[in-house]
């Protein structure tokens, strides 16, 4: 198709506008997410998960190499045990192979989680330029300052980025209606990561928006994500294992009253007062979306309704789940972006007596300020939107570096990259290889695996698969770890099979580290200002006299002493 050479230059300046935008919001973005992943030298960021993923990115990729997937054998008395292990981000892991290469692989780590970040909220303002939504730099730096605990879990080394990525990736699909393009799409999505739930639910949303602009049932991307999602889940190395998992996962964690056990901070509600702190520009465009969708024209209300009821399932969930905070904020960006569009449009021409797919097509085209004073009114308020704009920028640049001072001290405060190292490191070179070691914290479990995987260990990534394989084994070893049993070599022995106990030097463990030195089994056979390792004894000792009972012994020899002559 041929255009008159006037409209080919205004496309080409088009082209270059949008390109020249796409480049600065990517080198925004990396400017601003730099500094927070490299505020500490550790896998970021004070979850230890990260240290897990990269190591088991290396095992799989020297198990793809020699053709076969590695066993998990790390965590035997759990349902992540090498018969029922199930690889729920499988090709997350496979994407952070290339960052295995590094000789460092913490950062490998690092990068590749810099990366991620990257994309993912270069994917959001993507979405906004495509959509020709306005001031589209301002909403850029809106997604940056919408919420500190999106900033901080986004720099952490797991698979959540992709997950915003595919979302937005679906949107786009949706709206431009490329509903078969939805069956790959949610096939790699399962393959990645769990959360491929969040796509079934913006399908159903679109069937819900598209009933309510069109009046019409639009099943087809409902029905192309389930296609995806069944092909993701049985077109899969872990079938049928990937399933019970799945099962367990829903069974233990989407529950509205307390968990069955002891999880992961981030399954855990923020209060109030920190969802509104942490979170007070996504807060506040949910504000604005909600005054600012016009539900009269169903016919272009329909995109800003999507977001609507997107955002606000995300909204919902998060207060209910803090792990859903690398979900919610951009998306309410998204949503107000796109509320607040049609009243920076302005009013209509005659021109929108055309159908909708025409008339949004020659948008960009069409003149309508062609009358003088039109033209200077339009002019006017051209300029007070311009201004309110760089009002807005301004208070939401300031919004930002304070959130990236918070995240910034907050990420700093990690660990550094050498805890456990050297405990770890004895453990390896004094153990016998394969041998269980009882770990008194699940949530230490990624970084021990790390610095050492020629050991087992009793629990690990999460709490609930000791208590799925075995409530009664997870119930003892939490009575044992918050030192209820005082006497817990025997069932260490015993019960998970295990000689050497790791226990970090925190006071959740001090009564159980008392009571395994008063019994007698143990002896410390490592020690640093981090960590402990506690060998258990093959013959208990028994524990040295009390002091008092041993001055009144002292004291009843002197009398008969004295009274003997």
């Amino acid at each position: 198709m041929k255009f008159s050479p006037k409209l080919s230059g205004f496309i080409r300046s088009e082209s270059a506008i949008r390109a020249a935008l796409l480049l600065t919001g990517a080198v925004g973005i990396t400017l601003v997410l730099w500094p927070l992943q490299f505020s500490t030298k550790s896998i970021c960021c004070g979850d230890y998960d990260g240290y897990y993923h990269i190591m088991w990115s290396r095992l799989l990729w020297e198990g793809l190499r020699a053709h076969h997937l590695p066993r998990f054998i790390w965590l035997p008395l759990t349902t992540l045990n090498s018969r029922d292990y199930v690889d729920h981000h499988f090709l997350f892991h496979v994407f952070q192979i290339p960052f295995t290469w590094f000789r460092d692989l913490r950062l490998g780590a690092k990068v590749a989680s810099l990366l991620f970040a990257v994309m993912a909220v270069f994917s959001c303002y993507w979405f906004l330029v495509r959509n020709r939504i306005r001031f589209a730099l301002v909403w850029l730096v809106a997604l940056l300052a919408c919420s500190t605990p999106f900033l901080f879990r986004l720099n952490m080394a797991k698979a959540p980025p992709f997950a915003i990525i595919y979302l937005i990736i679906g949107s786009w699909l949706l709206f431009r209606k490329k509903y078969w393009l939805l069956m790959p799409l949610s096939f790699v999505f399962t393959l990645t990561y769990d959360m491929f739930v969040l796509l079934l639910a913006a399908a159903v949303i679109w069937c819900i928006v598209i009933g309510w602009s069109e009046q019409r049932f639009e099943w087809r991307p409902v029905a192309f994500v389930l296609i995806g999602v069944v092909a993701g889940f049985v077109i899969n190395p872990y079938f049928p294992h990937n399933l019970a998992l799945f099962y367990e996962h829903l069974k233990i964690k989407l529950t509205l009253g307390n968990f069955s056990t002891k999880v992961g901070q981030e399954w855990y509600p923020y209060t109030s007062w920190e969802f509104l702190c942490n979170s007070a520009v996504a807060c506040v465009a949910m504000v604005v979306g909600y005054v600012a969708f016009d539900p009269a024209d169903r016919k272009r209300a329909h995109h800003s309704l999507y977001f609507l009821l997107l955002a606000t399932l995300l909204m919902i969930l998060n207060a209910r789940w803090r792990r859903i905070a690398e979900y919610w904020p951009p998306f309410a960006i998204l949503f107000a972006a796109f509320s607040v569009q049609p009243w920076l449009d302005g009013a209509r021409s005659a021109f929108t007596t055309l159908s909708n797919d025409m008339l949004d097509e020659l948008q960009p085209f069409l003149d309508v300020h062609e009358h003088p004073v039109v033209a200077r009114k339009s002019q006017r308020r051209e300029l007070w939107e311009w201004l309110a704009a760089a009002i807005v920028a301004i208070i939401l640049a300031m919004v930002l570096g304070a959130n990236l001072r918070v995240t910034i001290k907050d990420i700093a405060d990690s660990e550094p990259p050498e805890y456990y190292k050297a405990g770890m490191q004895w453990v390896r070179s004094n153990v016998p290889a394969g041998e269980i070691v009882f770990n008194t914290d699940w949530d230490d479990f990624p970084r021990m695996f790390y610095f050492d995987p020629t050991h087992r260990y009793v629990s690990g990534l999460d709490p609930t698969y000791l208590y799925d394989r075995s409530n009664e084994l997870s119930r003892l070893y939490d009575r044992i770890t918050l030192g209820k049993e005082k006497d817990p070599g025997p069932l260490i022995r015993d019960r998970f099979g295990s000689h050497y106990v790791f226990t970090d030097n925190t006071k959740i463990h001090s009564d159980f580290y008392n009571n395994a030195l008063d019994s007698g089994w143990f002896e410390v056979v490592y020690e640093d200002e981090d960590c402990t390792v506690l060998h258990l004894r093959d013959q208990k000792l028994e524990p040295p006299p009390d002091q008092n009972d041993q001055n009144n012994i002292d004291e009843s020899g002197d009398e008969e002493d004295d009274n003997g002559g």
